[in-house]
Formats: C-alpha cells, structure tokens, sequence
C-alpha cells in the first residue's frame, strides 16, 4: 500500500513538473496560416532562378521574345488604345450616373434593351481583347447586370466589322461569315448564361437598383453622348489598323487616320472649356504644343499623341472639381489594370512567342495538332486562342500561315471565335474585376462554344 502511495506521488510530482515546464514556455510566435503563402512564393521565384536552364537556346530566345513582344505591345497599344480606354473607363465612372446604367444595362433591365445596347457598344468601339477591359471595368463598377457587361466584354474584341470583312477576304467568304454570326450569337448567348449561373447576385442586384434615387442631373444627356462620341472617335481612329490592300474604303480611312484624330481632339478641347470650365489659356497653350510636335515630326505622330495625353492630365489635375475626380478615378483603373496586363503579355510572349516567332512552346507542335476536325483539334485551338495575346486583326495573317501548314478550317473558326475576345492578360484583369468563379465561367463558356462551333463549321466546310 505505502509502495502504490509512493508511486502515485512521485508520477503526481512528474506530472505537476512537467505542467510547470509547459507554462513557462511560451506560446509559438508562427502564424503558418498567413506565412505559407508568400513562403511559397518566395521558394517557387528562388527554385526558378536556381533551375533556370540559360544554357538552353530555346529558353533564351523564349525570354527574348517575351521582353520583346512586351515591348511592342508598349509602343503600339499602351498609348495608343489603352490609354484613351482608361480615361473613357475614368468618365464612365465619374459622369455617368449608376442609375443610368442600370436603366440601360442593369439587371433588371429587359433583356432586348440590355443585351443590344451591349452588343451594339461593343461593336462600335471595335477593339482588342485588353482595350475593351478597362471600358468593361467602368460600366461594371456602375452597376451593369452581369450578362451585358458580358456580352459587351465579348462583343467589343469579337464583333469588329473591320476583321470580319479581312477574314472573309483573306481566309474565304464562309469563315467570315462563319466569324461574324458566331461572334453574335457568341455575346448574347454567353451574356444569357453567365446570367443564369449567378442569377442569385443578378437578382439581389436589380433589388437594389429598385431602391435606387434618381440622380441630380448636372449635365444634359446629349452632352454626355457628344462628349463620350468625340472620346470614342478619337480612340478608334488613333488605333485604326493598317488594311492588307492599299487602295479601298478601310484603306482610305487609315491614310487619313490622324487628320480624324485631330478634328476629334480639336472639338475635345473645346468641350473641355465650354463643359468642364478648364481654362481656356491652358488648352490653347496645349493645343499649340501638340501642333508643333506634329509639324516637327511628321512621321512620328506618336510623339505629338503622346503630349496630348500629357497635355489632358495637366489639364484635369490642374482644374478642380470633377475633372480631378475623372483624373483620379482614370489612375484608379490604370493601377488595377496596367500590372497585370504587362505581366500576362511577358508569359504569353515567353510561352507562345510572338507573330513569325516562337516561344517554349514550338510552333509546329500547335499546326500538328489542329489538323483535320477532331474535338481534341477544335478544343486545343480554343484553348491556345483564349491563351495567346491578338492584337487587332493580327489573327488573321496568323492562321492564314497555320491554315497553310495544314491546319483544319474547323480549328481555325474556333481560334477565331476564342482568340480575339480572350487572353492570358485579359483574363488576369477580368479575375481582379470580377472573381475567380465568373471568370472561369466566362473563360470555359468561350472555350466550349468556340470548340463545338468549330465542329459544327469543320464537319460542312472542310
């Protein structure tokens, strides 16, 4: 008896030592939870560098590509269509009322209305896959339903007037026609869907418009459309695309491309005295800049857009009032949108190369397996197309070569239906707008119809 006693003082003594011991430790200082991400990151960036194979020709040239496609899209977009995109995003969130584009494009909205008003948008501005991202951003924080500003965000890449008629000349009647009801049908189609699979959102958020005041008008509505018109006018007519053929309409209309972006900047300046009460000495002295710049480097316009932009954020910085908050709400999307866009083009350049130049991946491996009309042949051009980086109507020269080297006319349509609406860059930019689960909705919807489009158009045309 006295034994077991022993016993259990001496284990009640270990025991009261060892609680001690316990407590006067002190509690752990790691938070693995918010440590193991950046953790990750900063293991994968050192794995990358320490693994990187510089000894491997095709790596290098890969890198080489990417840095150089990113190069030119800085020179041929950034300016040109991104910038004006970004200032029109900055005026739809600024002059533009939520109520009035939840009348037109809300969720409560009669779908005949909301979707061709999208649709019609989208069609006139005609731009590439990244412009048309910060003009989606501005009527989405406005309180678009879901499925227009879908069917906008489709519509504005795909159903440009311009690469439809080159597609029908270059790659044959039936693929342009082919291009130009698919794309159509494509933005309203998947605009409907996107709805139905977040009706539940869509729903809550046309109650809430019900609730909505109406706002304080402080400008006439047809001054609101001169003024957006007159912006628009002077994006579409500085990015205007150099036509195939040298003589025509489209040809014509490039010749005299900057005379048009002149005149539209030209009544700019005025709306900005008349309307936005900027002086009128400022603009003068901006105007006379930009026309001196002209004159002194005829052949190099860009030179003299590039000081209308500058001159146009002096201006609204310079002038208080609304024309600040258009400023600020202008850099508020280029910060969210301009990081992404530059690094989802250096990943598209270092994995698929640019026009005529390869990347990792080899070019022959993406005509090899888009041969004939398999789902396998029409899913992966999807799937390369929604990935790869077109600027305007540069597909076409594209699959002109891959048709060339074999590639069936069903993946072609696919590539095209896919391709110009989609990018890695673009989809970056849509998940920070709108989530991870819409963005992949609206990637998988594009993808899946582009791939039984591209079945349907190769089982009768090839």
């Amino acid at each position: 008896m006295n034994e077991a006693i022993a016993i259990e003082k001496r284990e009640a003594a270990i025991q009261e030592r060892e609680d001690l011991e316990a407590e006067e430790q002190p509690e752990s200082q790691v938070d693995w939870p918010s440590i193991w991400k950046p953790l990750a990151i900063i293991a994968g960036v050192f794995l990358a560098f320490f693994w990187m194979p510089l000894e491997s020709s095709r790596f290098t040239g890969a890198v080489i590509e990417s840095l150089a496609l990113a190069k030119w899209y800085a020179q041929e977009h950034v300016l040109l269509c991104l910038v004006p995109a970004f200032f029109i995003a900055g005026a739809i969130s600024v002059f533009v009322s939520q109520a009035a584009v939840m009348k037109y494009l809300g969720a409560g909205t009669k779908k005949v209305m909301s979707y061709g008003v999208a649709s019609v948008s989208g069609t006139i501005l005609a731009v590439c896959s990244c412009t048309v991202l910060p003009l989606f951003a501005g009527i989405w924080k406005r309180g678009a339903g879901l499925g227009p500003a879908i069917a906008f965000l489709y519509s504005g890449p795909a159903i440009n007037v311009l690469a439809i008629v080159l597609t029908a000349r270059i790659l044959g009647p039936e693929i342009g026609l082919a291009r130009a009801v698919g794309a159509v049908v494509f933005s309203v189609v998947i605009g409907l869907i996107m709805h139905m699979l977040f009706r539940k959102e869509e729903q809550a958020k046309a109650d809430s418009a019900i609730h909505m005041p109406e706002p304080e008008v402080e400008r006439p509505l047809w001054q609101n459309v001169i003024y957006f018109a007159v912006m628009v006018g002077i994006l579409v007519s500085a990015t205007w695309g150099k036509p195939v053929e040298s003589a025509g309409l489209w040809h014509m209309i490039y010749s005299v491309k900057w005379l048009v972006t002149g005149f539209f900047a030209i009544v700019f300046g005025v709306l900005l005295v008349n309307w936005f009460r900027v002086k009128t000495y400022k603009v003068l002295l901006a105007a006379a800049t930009i026309l001196a710049l002209s004159f002194s480097f005829p052949h190099q316009p860009l030179i003299a857009f590039s000081a209308g932009i500058v001159a146009l954020v002096v201006l609204t910085t310079t002038t208080r009032g609304e024309t600040e908050s258009w400023f600020l709400s202008t850099w508020d999307f280029t910060k969210q949108i301009m990081p992404l866009l530059f690094a989802g083009v250096l990943v598209a350049g270092l994995l698929l190369g640019r026009p005529g130049s390869e990347g990792l991946i080899p070019s022959h491996w993406v005509s090899g397996l888009v041969g004939g009309n398999s789902l396998w042949a029409n899913l992966f051009a999807s799937v390369i197309g929604a990935f790869m980086y077109f600027a305007t109507l540069t597909e076409v020269p594209i699959l002109q070569g891959l048709l060339g080297a074999g590639m069936g006319k069903g993946p072609a349509l696919a590539l095209l239906l896919a391709g110009p609406a989609l990018s890695l860059p673009n989809m970056l930019v849509i998940r920070s707008v709108m989530g991870t689960k819409k963005t992949v909705a609206f990637v998988s919807l594009v993808v899946m119809m582009a791939t039984i489009s591209g079945m349907i158009f190769g089982h009768f045309f090839s």
